[in-house]
């Protein structure tokens, strides 16, 4: 069955009942949050008729404590502005706490606030799928959502036990915030951020930009 029949089948009988709101989990330190980014929560939108992706700034990530180049703040300010005019993106707080961000604890937080009828998913690369079961408290994880797995045609990946997973196809987007500092700190523009968020960094000095970059 193809993504356009399953679709089809799901609004023909949500027509009968009013729409339940569906949401998407989009976790990561956005460290910075680039086009990538929001190509890929824009594409599980259209895919998945989701009402909102969560762009949840994880503060104290438990497979990077201690990694992140950007505050908090600086990190969930960019995410805003790369977010801004898109109705369907929604910067998220959830996790700004000290304590480290568990997935588990932001899942149930998220579906406490949604309410009941709220249909939530998980929005994952499928490399950090692949580590699930490295996770806190994962097989919980695996029960409380389903998962929108980001990846290439063609490639596969082993789903945990009980998990229910909903493959995103993308094509190929060879960008990683990695990549992007690094060349930051060269002095570069980079043409994947958002301008608004390259505006940011210059002003803030993020990342290495060096005073006589942040004058352009």
């Amino acid at each position: 069955m193809t993504i356009w029949q399953r679709k089809r089948g799901r609004r023909t009988s949500e027509l009968e009942k009013p729409m339940r709101p569906r949401l998407a989990i989009f976790g990561g330190t956005f460290d910075p949050v680039h086009m990538a980014h929001l190509t890929v929560a824009k594409e599980a939108v259209l895919q998945y008729g989701l009402s909102s992706v969560l762009f949840v700034v994880a503060a104290n990530p438990p497979h990077k404590i201690g990694a992140t180049h950007a505050s908090f703040e600086d990190r969930i300010k960019m995410v805003e502005l790369a977010c801004a005019g898109a109705p369907e993106l929604a910067p998220s707080r959830i996790e700004q706490y000290d304590e480290i961000s568990y997935s588990i604890q932001t899942i149930q937080r998220v579906k406490a606030t949604a309410g009941a009828e709220a249909v939530v998913y998980f929005l994952i690369g499928a490399d950090a799928f692949a580590d699930i079961q490295t996770w806190h408290r994962w097989s919980d994880v695996v029960r409380e959502v389903a998962f929108i797995v980001v990846t290439r045609p063609g490639h596969h990946y082993q789903s945990p036990p009980g998990a229910t997973v909903y493959r995103l196809d993308t094509l190929a987007l060879p960008v990683s915030s990695s990549d992007i500092r690094a060349r930051l700190a060269q002095g570069e523009d980079v043409p994947e951020l958002p301008p608004a968020v390259m505006q940011y960094i210059r002003a803030r000095g993020l990342y290495g930009v060096h005073e006589e970059d942040r004058s352009h």
